[in-house]
């Protein structure tokens, strides 16, 4: 629900229509505007009658969001801003996500030892990379796979990052690991595509406010998909980016289905968060990477996230989707070019 109130309502009467929703057990996202204070609920309006809400002093009108995923919906963000698409930006140690200008996260599948990492930091450094990725815990479907280093993984990220300067985004399996994400100062919590409906992680990891890469799961629909972020908003956490990491179909010859037509539908239609993809994952085949990439960059996705690898044949996970420091670098310069080509013809439309 949205509340509109009339053009000039002082201070006294918004904080009426404020108090009134507070008392009802919701929260309250205000946007106050040259001429006129909008009002968002934060919760389940289910219980509040509308024309009551028409008859306190200085409200104008009532709009009623249909979606089941409130705070995320970009149709609520629109009804607070007059009608105007109103896009959220997510900021990542100062990087920040969904502002303008296309972000690159790039690094290894898994964290292998110290010497990989700065290895691998600094090249993507190097090439124009915004953020540093690399798993400390790998969820493996086989058991007899590399599970990762574990804590130890951790320290590895962190000294390449106080090396490089570059944020840190790692996949958080389980909440009895958040004590250690935070100890170690990771800088964006990944929530892979195994666990984006892990209502229980997300409720946690909500608590922590640290900035969240939701990654969309193999067989998660849209919607489904922005109500698993809608629980990392209600639980206090705004700081969500969406990731398209491909979903399973009938196709076998890529290792998953990159959904592009998702993220034009997440982008220009459905929420105001920003929106990622990543074609590593999205492939599994290195020769891919590249040109899905830029067909991300095409649609204007906020980013991209790659696997790169300096030495893919002896890589522990998933080297023949690892993409080299020629490629990365080409797929960021290249990447930027499409990017604001267009983003310039889209904002002619």
């Amino acid at each position: 629900m949205i509340i509109h109130m009339e053009i000039g309502a002082n201070e006294e009467a918004v904080q009426a229509v404020e108090d009134f929703i507070r008392k009802r057990g919701l929260g309250v996202e205000k946007i106050i505007g040259k001429e006129r204070t909008v009002i968002g609920l934060i919760g389940d309006p289910k219980g509040i009658d509308e024309n009551i809400v028409l008859g306190l002093d200085a409200v104008e009108k009532v709009t009623r969001i249909t979606e089941p995923y409130r705070l995320v919906s970009l149709s609520r963000k629109r009804a607070m801003n007059g009608g105007k698409p109103l896009y959220t930006a997510v900021d990542v140690a100062g990087v920040k996500v969904g502002a303008g200008e296309p972000v690159f996260i790039a690094g290894p599948c898994a964290v292998e030892s110290l010497e990989q990492m700065m290895i691998i930091a600094r090249y993507v450094k190097e090439a124009g990379a915004h953020l540093l990725r690399g798993g400390a815990y790998k969820p493996r479907t086989s058991v007899y796979t590399f599970q990762g280093l574990g804590e130890e993984g951790l320290k590895y990220l962190q000294e390449a990052k106080n090396a490089t300067g570059l944020p840190i985004v790692t996949e958080l399996m389980s909440e009895r690991y958040l004590d250690l994400f935070i100890k170690y100062g990771i800088d964006c919590i990944q929530i892979g595509a195994r666990n984006d409906l892990n209502y229980d992680l997300l409720k946690e990891v909500a608590k922590t406010r640290l900035p969240v890469l939701l990654k969309r799961g193999m067989s998660t629909d849209i919607t489904t998909y922005l109500q698993a972020a809608e629980y990392l908003l209600v639980g206090g956490n705004p700081n969500v980016i969406l990731c398209e990491r491909g979903i399973k179909t009938f196709e076998t010859y890529t290792r998953n289905t990159i959904d592009l037509g998702a993220v034009a539908a997440l982008k220009y239609l459905e929420t105001h968060l920003p929106v990622i993809v990543d074609p590593t994952h999205g492939t599994g085949k290195r020769e891919l990477v590249v040109p899905i990439g830029l067909a991300a960059m095409a649609l204007v996705a906020d980013g991209i996230i790659v696997e790169t690898h300096h030495d893919p044949k002896k890589a522990l996970c998933d080297g023949s989707q690892a993409i080299s420091q020629q490629q990365l670098e080409t797929l960021i310069q290249t990447g930027r070019e499409v990017y604001h080509t267009a983003r310039q013809a889209l904002m002619k439309q």
